[in-house]
């Protein structure tokens, strides 16, 4: 099992960079001491090379709470040296709303786990129970505050559950591994969802490796699926393929719903490569998995809770979007969205965008802008970069066809940009 590195943010010289939240202190001394190039750094901030240059130089002055953010979470900073030992930026609010949701543990369960990550006292199963719980909580209020404000938390958390593994002995040290696969594919997923491809790649084949090594076929399906999602997510069908079908000869011990999700991403690489016959097929055997799965959810495990027939027609209708079926897209979708709860706030300004461009290829102008405004809010706070780029391409299709809807589309996106 991997591990990381503790020793880097001892450095006297990160740490009172970090204290008086000097960033361009920050990069100079994070590169000499690893040796990375100011694009891999850029890389792990979500910034382009200039802007890192112009930062070390002091050229640039940081002053966006997001970009701060994003360094934190990026570099893998400690909450505990930003100045005053305070949250890293924008989580402050986080514990506490999650500590109501129930996900805090007792006073007895909070000093077994402190003491076991001290190595004084090992692992329990209680301890675990409550991590596997805590994650839980934590997907769930992903999918409506979104990413961004997770993700130093998550890293936190996976590294409370490594150093967990070296007091781990007998059947726990396996458990420990997937627990680490689970938390890993969850980072994962946050990176792809902020349009962080290198860094969601890298996680996703950590999450695999400790997948295989605890015996979770469910997981290791599960990241080859995912990856054919980023490959679609970047218009690569045939690689989409590939993986999704990867997904499903690599594990055969996978669940019903494992086993769906790999089939309808094979369906969706097919379609994006124009190829109807195949996606309607493979659609129709995921949907066999789907009605299966259903009969059994005890069967199938956490991460998959939301998987089932809502999901599976907006998926139908992202298929239908690729062939343009403009006519299937937005009956699929709208029947989805309606029956997607309220607190998907991510996955609703997604499909929502989704609609508005198939409503703009069925040339329904007016109701595509409609929806479109009317998803701008979320698609911004919680739906970059991909649903507020579902929303940059439906006003390109509209002004391809001279739609007047589609300058105000434009205007409108443009306040946001």
């Amino acid at each position: 099992m991997g591990d990381f590195d503790t020793n880097l943010w001892s450095h006297s010289r990160l740490m009172a960079a970090v204290a008086s939240e000097d960033w361009g202190a920050v990069f100079r001394a994070y590169r000499q001491l690893t040796g990375v190039s100011q694009m891999k750094l850029g890389e792990r901030v979500g910034l382009v090379q200039p802007d890192v240059s112009d930062i070390e130089r002091d050229r640039r002055k940081v002053t966006s709470v997001e970009v701060q953010q994003r360094i934190v979470s990026g570099l893998g900073i400690p909450p505990g040296l930003l100045a005053g030992g305070r949250a890293p930026l924008g989580t402050q609010q986080l514990v506490p709303s999650l500590t109501s949701m129930g996900s805090s543990p007792d006073e007895d369960l909070l000093t077994r786990v402190t003491n076991a990550v001290d190595g004084s006292q090992r692992v329990d199963g209680a301890t675990l129970d409550w991590l596997d719980r805590l994650l839980a909580e934590h997907r769930r209020a992903e999918d409506s505050i979104g990413s961004r404000p997770l993700v130093e938390v998550m890293r936190q958390q996976l590294r409370t559950v490594v150093d967990l593994y070296a007091c781990a002995r007998g059947p726990l040290e396996a458990r420990i591994v997937r627990l680490a696969s689970e938390h890993a594919q969850f980072l994962a997923w946050m990176a792809q969802d902020q349009g962080r491809s290198a860094a969601a790649l890298a996680w996703y084949d950590r999450s695999h490796e400790w997948a295989l090594e605890a015996g979770d076929v469910n997981m290791a399906a599960t990241t080859l699926s995912m990856k054919a999602h980023m490959a679609w997510s970047g218009g690569r069908g045939a690689r989409c393929v590939r993986l999704a079908e990867a997904a499903r000869w690599s594990a055969p011990g996978a669940s019903l719903g494992v086993q769906g999700m790999a089939a309808q991403m094979e369906a969706r690489g097919h379609a994006l490569g124009q190829d109807g016959e195949r996606a309607h097929r493979l659609l129709d055997d995921a949907e066999d998995l789907i009605d299966r799965a259903a009969q059994h959810p005890e069967d199938e495990p956490p991460w998959m809770y939301f998987y089932g027939e809502t999901w599976f027609t907006l998926q139908r209708g992202m298929a239908a979007l690729h062939l343009h079926d403009w006519q299937g897209a937005a009956d699929h979708l709208t029947v989805g969205l309606g029956a997607l709860p309220d607190n998907y706030r991510r996955d609703r300004a997604w499909y929502r965008s989704c609609l508005s461009h198939a409503l703009a290829g069925g040339g329904e102008p007016e109701q595509a802008l409609a929806i479109a405004l009317s998803t701008i809010p979320d698609a911004a706070a919680v739906g970059r970069p991909h649903a507020w780029n579902e929303l940059h391409a439906t006003a390109a299709l509209l002004l391809r066809r001279r739609s007047a809807e589609g300058r105000q589309l434009a205007d409108a996106l443009k306040e946001g940009d």
